[in-house]
C-alpha cells in the first residue's frame, strides 16, 4: 500500500517532486539547510575581515615564531623563556593533556568505589558515600580548586624546613618530601638496557588482559573459575624483575636530596602544588557525578540476575565484577563520555592556581602579550574541539562494543 503523496512509479522526473514527493522532500530540505548554513557562515567571516580591515588589522599567526619572553613552572618538554610561542602553546598542549588523564583515571576509580559502596548493605558506608556526592557536586569546582590549594601551601612545611635534614629522617622513607611548593618524588635514572626492562613490564600488561580475558571465557564456557589475584599480581611483577636483575638493575633512583642545596631541595622529580590542586579537585568533584551514574547503572540491572548468579554460588564480587557490571556499562558509559568531556573543558580553570595549561599560556599570557585575541581564541577553540571529539570517538568505539549483540 502506497501513501496519497507517493506518485506513480512510471513517469519522469518533475521539479515539484522535490516538495511532494516523500522520496525528496527530506533531501530537499537538508540541502536547503545546508545551503543556508554555508551563507551565513560566509557572511560573519566576510563581516569580520571587513572590520578588521576597517580597523587596520589582520588575522596572521606569524606571532606564533616570536621568542614568548616568560618562564614556565612545569614543563614535561625542554622549555625556556628564549623559546617561541608555539613551543608555549605545545607546552600548555601537553599539561592540559596531563591534568584531564590523570582525572579522568582518578575520578573513575572515585566514582567506581562511591557508585558501588553507596549501594551497600552496611548503613554507615552507604550513608558515608552519600554525603560525599552530595557535598561535593554540589559545590562548584572552582571552591574546591582554591580550598585543595590553599590547605597544600598554608598547612604544608615549606622545603626549607627539609634542608640540613639527613635523607632517612628529613624525608618520607627517605625518598618523598611534601612541602608547600607541592611533592617531591624520586625521579628514574635510565641505563643500557633498561628499556628492555620496559618492554617486558608493558608485555606483563597486555598479558594480565590476556589472562583475565582467558579466565572468563573459560568460566562462561565450562564453569570452572580460574583465580585471578595471584596470577595477575605474579604477571605484573615476576616478569619485570627478573629482566631487571638479568640487566644488570639498569634503572635507578633520583631521590631528592635535602643537603644539596642551601634554599631548595634538589634531584627527584617536583609535582607542583598547582598540578596536585586541578587533579584533586577535578577528580573529586567529577567522581560524585559518575559515582551517581555507577549507581543508576548497577540499579538498572534486574535484581533476578543477582539472585540467579548467588543461587550457582558465586560469591558478592564475583557476582558484580562478572553479572552485574558488565551489563551496568551499556547504562553508564554514554554519561561517563559527557563527564569526562566536562574534565577536559574544566581543566582550563587551572589558570586560576597558576598551572600553566594551554588557557594561560596561549589565552592567557601570550594574547596579553601579543595582542592577538582572535587568533588566540580560534586556536583554543580549536583545540578543545579537537581533544573532546577524540575522546568522544574514542568512547563511542568502547560503548558499541559493550552493545547486546543479538544472535
Amino acid at each position: 500500500m502506497t501513501t496519497l503523496t507517493d506518485p506513480p512509479k512510471q513517469g519522469s522526473f518533475q521539479p515539484m517532486m522535490l516538495l511532494n514527493d516523500t522520496r525528496y522532500r527530506s533531501i530537499t530540505f537538508q540541502v536547503i539547510a545546508l545551503i543556508l548554513l554555508i551563507l551565513a557562515i560566509w557572511f560573519l567571516g566576510s563581516n569580520l575581515a571587513t572590520n578588521l580591515a576597517a580597523a587596520g588589522l589582520n588575522i596572521s599567526y606569524d606571532f606564533l615564531g616570536n621568542p614568548a619572553g616568560y618562564d614556565i613552572n612545569q614543563t614535561l618538554i625542554p622549555y625556556t623563556s628564549q623559546s617561541t610561542n608555539l613551543q608555549a602553546a605545545f607546552v600548555g598542549i601537553l599539561n592540559t593533556l596531563l591534568v584531564a588523564f590523570l582525572a579522568c583515571i582518578t575520578a573513575t576509580v572515585f566514582g567506581v568505589l562511591a557508585g558501588v559502596l553507596r549501594l551497600s548493605k552496611n548503613w554507615l558506608v552507604s550513608k558515608v558515600m552519600s554525603v560525599y556526592v552530595e557535598i561535593f557536586r554540589n559545590i562548584p569546582v572552582l571552591i574546591w580548586i582554591l580550598i585543595i590549594f590553599t590547605i597544600m601551601t598554608a598547612s604544608m612545611p615549606t622545603a626549607k624546613s627539609y634542608l640540613g635534614e639527613t635523607p632517612d629522617n628529613g624525608l618520607i622513607a627517605g625518598l618523598f618530601a611534601f612541602t608547600n611548593r607541592g611533592v617531591n618524588a624520586p625521579a628514574p635514572i635510565w641505563g643500557e638496557g633498561s628499556m628492555v626492562v620496559v618492554a617486558v613490564f608493558i608485555a606483563s600488561i597486555i598479558g594480565i588482559f590476556a589472562y583475565r580475558k582467558y579466565a572468563k571465557k573459560l568460566l562462561f564456557d565450562t564453569g570452572r573459575l580460574l583465580p585471578t589475584g595471584w596470577p595477575t599480581l605474579a604477571i605484573l611483577i615476576l616478569p619485570t624483575l627478573i629482566a631487571f636483575f638479568v640487566m644488570g638493575q639498569p634503572i635507578g633512583l633520583d631521590a631528592p636530596d635535602p643537603l644539596a642545596n642551601r634554599f631548595n631541595l634538589r634531584g627527584g622529580i617536583q609535582i607542583g602544588a598547582p598540578l596536585i590542586a586541578i587533579w584533586f579537585a577535578l577528580s573529586i568533584y567529577t567522581g560524585a557525578f559518575i559515582a551517581e551514574n555507577v549507581r543508576a547503572g548497577i540499579q538498572a540491572v534486574s535484581k533476578g540476575q543477582t539472585e540467579a548468579a548467588a543461587a550457582l554460588g558465586l560469591r558478592p564480587g564475583r557476582i558484580m565484577n562478572l553479572v552485574v557490571l558488565p551489563q551496568a556499562l551499556r547504562v553508564i558509559i554514554p554519561p561517563l563520555i559527557s563527564q569526562y568531556l566536562n574534565i577536559t573543558k574544566n581543566s582550563s580553570l587551572a589558570i586560576l592556581v597558576g598551572y600553566a595549561d594551554i588557557t594561560a599560556t596561549l589565552g592567557g599570557i601570550t594574547l596579553n602579550q601579543t595582542g592577538r585575541a582572535i587568533e588566540c581564541v580560534l586556536l583554543l577553540m580549536l583545540f578543545y574541539l579537537v581533544i573532546s571529539l577524540t575522546i568522544s570517538a574514542f568512547m563511542n568505539v568502547y560503548n558499541n562494543r559493550m552493545k547486546l549483540k543479538e544472535r
